[in-house]
């Protein structure tokens, strides 16, 4: 499914080449994969009632699914990725998450780990996710958010603009937190709610940076880019700024990920409505527990 909004951002074929390339040493660099699944698990245990039913959509290596192992009443787990590669180590199926396979109402809850920054139809993929659900099943997935990797991507656009006299984009652009409520309303979620963490990593240089990146699947596939690879001179550079600018008294950098938390509803007649616009708002503890009035 495709909105009639949608852009072409990301090459997803090269998305789906650069998964199946990290998968054999992924486990070396799925810190942040690991570290927000146990934080989408946590997020959980505020929403009282099990979901027998759930879908993991771009499971990577199934980090969600070993973090809600014997947790939440989860009787079943259907895991699926783009990349076949991760999809066969975390047992589940190849799928992609601009055209899941699965029946309307097949899910009570549906959980997305780091992955939904690389969709072009990211509102199409919602919508897809909100039919996957019961009614009144949750979803609760991760992004990368906008302010991810702004120091990455000062210094390669400051070192490119100064050597090329022209910039190409070299980071791939991430959604920002403002957008997020709106595109879960737009898919239909009852009860959006959106906020967001700030992980602060650091590295002995951009390259041991850049490498993590490339051992994550996570570098640029906008079909913008460059096509030819950066010069050995212009990473050079741009890691020179990058110490210049931002390096820690021990030498070490910074590097800035953020991620974005969306969670919502698929609709129930015995939801809590949202108050009339401008008379306040469903608290987020309420909305969490979720939809109905009851719990």
């Amino acid at each position: 499914m495709a909105s009639s909004d949608s852009m072409t951002v990301f090459d997803r074929a090269l998305v789906r080449r650069r998964r199946d390339r990290a998968v054999s040493e992924f486990t070396n660099h799925s810190f942040l994969f690991d570290e927000v699944a146990e934080r989408l698990a946590d997020r959980l245990e505020d929403v009282l009632r099990p979901f027998p039913m759930a879908l993991d959509v771009g499971c990577h290596d199934g980090a969600v699914g070993r973090a809600l192992a014997g947790r939440k009443g989860i009787e079943r787990l259907v895991a699926c990725d783009l990349s076949p590669g991760f999809a066969r180590v975390a047992r589940g199926i190849a799928a992609d998450e601009e055209f899941l396979p699965f029946a309307p109402g097949s899910f009570d809850l549906v959980v997305s780990n780091l992955s939904l920054h690389w969709v072009n139809d990211l509102p199409g993929a919602l919508v897809q996710i909100r039919q996957a659900l019961k009614p009144d099943g949750f979803f609760c997935g991760a992004m990368l958010g906008g302010e991810t990797l702004f120091e990455l991507r000062r210094c390669l656009y400051e070192a490119e603009l100064e050597q090329a006299g022209g910039v190409s984009p070299r980071v791939s652009p991430f959604a920002e937190i403002k957008d997020a409520g709106g595109l879960l309303q737009r898919a239909g979620f009852a009860l959006p709610v959106v906020d967001s963490d700030t992980l602060t990593v650091t590295y002995s240089d951009a390259f041991a940076l850049m490498r993590e990146l490339r051992g994550m699947g996570e570098t640029n596939t906008v079909l913008a880019r460059r096509k030819v690879p950066a010069t050995r001179g212009l990473l050079f550079d741009a890691a020179r700024r990058y110490a210049e600018l931002y390096a820690e008294p021990d030498g070490r950098i910074p590097v800035t990920f953020q991620i974005l938390y969306l969670a919502g509803w698929s609709p129930h007649e015995s939801q809590q409505q949202p108050l009339k616009p401008g008379s306040g708002e469903i608290p987020l503890g309420q909305a969490l527990r979720g939809g109905r009035a009851t719990h």
